[in-house]
């Protein structure tokens, strides 16, 4: 297909297409002439996981392209191009170590994780995981402001992610081969979240009248 094709395939301007191009977000197409070139399916996929990332997840053209590079790299099996992919996704902010709350909120992420036998965020012993650190951040901040945050209380809430996890990769796995399973965990990592968080606020809001409500 030419490019005015792809733009109405992708729903992505051909302005936009051509950036994108520019930029090294968007393959090139195959040349058929100095000035046109030819484009197939796989340039109408990766325009979505574009678009996802950029127009909707609001991501930085840098983190879109490390993203991106994540996801082109052969030497890493399909799981551990997702995670690289996934961990290249802007986080929170990081863990800030001079925190007095830091030791014990890491300690509690520990106790936590090990709890459930999850074992990625800590790969090599080492917490590199941006979501390790996001969950230290944040229970360091729950702890200053003295609101429950120990093992305990986190448990039936990483229990419930558990399954949400199960759900989010039975529909990866809906797509036929590796390279589009890698792609469709990215883009869904992007954009279920803001459904994740609706559906929560909406959850709550529900059992909010279940138990408080008016008659």
């Amino acid at each position: 297909m030419r490019l005015a094709e792809l733009s109405t395939r992708s729903g992505v301007s051909t302005a936009t297409i051509k950036y994108y191009l520019r930029e090294g977000l968007l393959h090139p197409g195959r040349r058929i002439t100095a000035t046109q070139a030819e484009y197939d399916e796989e340039h109408v996929r990766r325009l979505r996981l574009v678009r996802a990332l950029i127009q909707v997840g609001r991501i930085p053209v840098a983190s879109a392209r490390e993203v991106l590079a994540a996801l082109r790299d052969e030497d890493l099996d399909p799981n551990e191009r997702l995670g690289t992919a996934v961990w290249a996704l802007p986080h929170g902010p990081a863990p800030n170590e001079g925190d007095p709350e830091h030791d014990a909120a890491r300690r509690t992420a520990d106790t936590l994780l090990d709890r459930l036998g999850w074992n990625f965020g800590r790969a090599c012993e080492t917490p590199t995981s941006p979501a390790y650190g996001m969950l230290v951040t944040a229970i360091s901040a729950l702890s200053r402001l003295g609101y429950p945050c120990s093992a305990e209380d986190l448990e039936p809430y990483a229990r419930a992610m558990e399954r949400t996890a199960v759900t989010d990769l039975d529909l990866v796995e809906r797509y036929g081969t590796p390279d589009e399973q890698v792609e469709a965990a990215v883009a869904l990592t992007v954009l279920y979240e803001p459904v994740l968080l609706s559906l929560r606020r909406l959850a709550e809001a529900e059992e909010s009248r279940r138990r408080f409500g008016g008659k």
